[in-house]
């Protein structure tokens, strides 16, 4: 006699949950599959793993940023030998530092490959240097983006406006397209926490009601506690091999209300103020770059620079104490030196640079501009009106050569100061600025010697400046 259909299928779903439940216990004790348990909070859902390397994507709701998260992980990355990967690691900066004073002092470079591009010239205080050490760090530098966190917060940014350069350094390291992404944490040089500041206040600050720095500050605080608690790399440099990339005038707040946890911390930031905390030995200056909606930038053809006839030129709105002097003393009150605030509808913004000889560039509510690699792309030579500002890429170019530092206090001298410089002086500024222009240049991907790379570059020079302890 046949059996009931309906009771064959009640008798398999009861025998396949009977064997789920006897696998879930073996589980728990025993742990025989490839990805260990994790303690989440109770309003949220626990993250899928991934076989290969049990790396997890924390999905961290953006209603809970708005109180200090806690966030208990037990999780651990499995790690390779850390003996021997620090020691790998230690030998191969070793040589690359070899390699470096060698090349400063012989005045030569060694490469594994053909190199398009031989930085030359005054522009670099040492040339040489410089070249052997991004060869170095094309063939050595690989960086883990950590992968907990999910959007619109971690992962990705504004990739156009004021602050494009956050979101495409972030979307750079985080799509794994990079030349420099690390295959596995244990490869790594450095370590990149993928946060975006600028979508933290967007979405978390929203509505305005409060400019209290607490929210963003205990955001940034658990995520490292969290990568501290799930692998070994933050506590075993205090954070001195890992960096975030951020371009909002808020972002230098991160480490305010706890300095200690993030004394090592590589802070790469566009709002580089020296007189606020910012230290050109440990953090990094990254240029400011105004992005249209689906572009990179724009280079300018601009005039010969004999038949450049404004003396200087700026156009902008009235942010900060830098630029209320600045109009205070220019704006429509001298035919060579042409302050605006907005420009009339029959003039032009771009055509204006590339007619004028110098750009002025100051401080608006923070001490970066974006009208410095505007000035740079259209071929004027940027006037820095600012106190304080630790310019970007420092480490390797000398500004002195290629631009002119006007303090703030010498605003009502700036055209006196200007036509002071002889012509033979302005012609070679002028050339040296078309000269640095590839290094301000975004591409995607990434290019050697563009502005991501000089970025990375920056990074990687602090992390040759770091020595990683012995393993007992």
């Amino acid at each position: 006699m046949m059996a009931n259909p309906k009771e064959s299928i009640s008798m398999i779903l009861y025998s396949s949950l009977i064997l789920i439940l006897i696998i879930s216990s073996i589980h728990h004790h025993f742990h025989i599959f490839n990805f260990p348990m994790i303690l989440m909070p109770k309003n949220m859902s626990p993250p899928p793993p991934h076989s290969t390397t049990n790396c997890y994507n924390l999905s961290l709701p953006v209603a809970d940023h708005k109180k200090n998260l806690s966030l208990p992980v037990t999780m651990q990355l499995p790690i390779r030998n850390t003996t021997t990967s620090n020691s790998i690691m230690e030998e191969g900066l070793a040589r690359a530092r070899a390699a470096v004073r060698e090349a400063a002092r012989t005045r030569t470079y060694t490469s594994y490959k053909k190199e398009n591009f031989i930085p030359r010239g005054r522009v670099y205080k040492n040339p040489y240097a410089f070249l052997q050490s991004h060869i170095e760090m094309e063939k050595r530098f690989r960086i883990w983006a950590y992968k907990e966190g999910e959007a619109p917060i971690f992962h990705g940014g504004p990739m156009n406006n004021i602050y494009s350069i956050e979101g495409q350094i972030i979307d750079e390291l985080c799509t794994g397209n990079s030349h420099f992404t690390a295959r596995h944490p244990d490869e790594a040089y450095a370590f990149f926490l993928p946060i975006s500041i600028v979508s933290i206040i967007r979405f978390v600050y929203r509505p305005y009601t409060t400019y209290a720095r607490d929210r963003l500050q205990n955001i940034v605080a658990d995520y490292v506690h969290l990568v501290a608690q799930r692998y070994p790399f933050w506590n075993r440099t205090r954070g001195a091999d890992h960096f975030f990339a951020s371009c909002h005038d808020w972002a230098p707040d991160i480490s305010a209300a706890n300095p200690e946890l993030y004394k090592g911390f590589i802070r790469v930031l566009c709002n580089a103020n020296i007189t606020e905390g910012f230290l050109p030995i440990r953090d990094v200056s990254m240029p400011e770059i105004f992005l249209q909606r689906g572009t990179l930038g724009f280079q300018i053809p601009g005039a010969d620079p004999m038949k450049r006839r404004i003396l200087a030129f700026f156009a902008g709105g009235d942010h900060g104490v830098v630029r209320k002097i600045l109009f205070k003393h220019w704006k429509d009150r001298d035919n060579d030196v042409l302050v605006y605030d907005y420009l009339p509808g029959n003039l032009n913004y771009t055509n204006l640079m590339a007619k004028s000889k110098f750009c002025l560039c100051p401080s608006g509510y923070e001490v970066a501009s974006p009208r410095i690699v505007e000035a740079i792309s259209a071929g004027c030579v940027p006037v820095i009106v600012s106190d304080g500002y630790a310019l970007p890429f420092g480490d390797v170019l000398d500004w002195s050569k290629f631009s002119v530092h006007i303090p703030v206090r010498r605003i009502p001298e700036i055209k006196r100061i200007l036509e002071g410089i002889t012509m033979k002086r302005y012609l070679r500024l002028q050339r040296r600025v078309l000269q640095v222009q590839r290094h301000f240049t975004l591409n995607r991907p990434a290019k050697p010697f563009d502005v991501i790379h000089m970025v990375l570059h920056s990074v990687w020079l602090r992390r040759l400046n770091l020595k990683l302890p012995a393993v007992l």
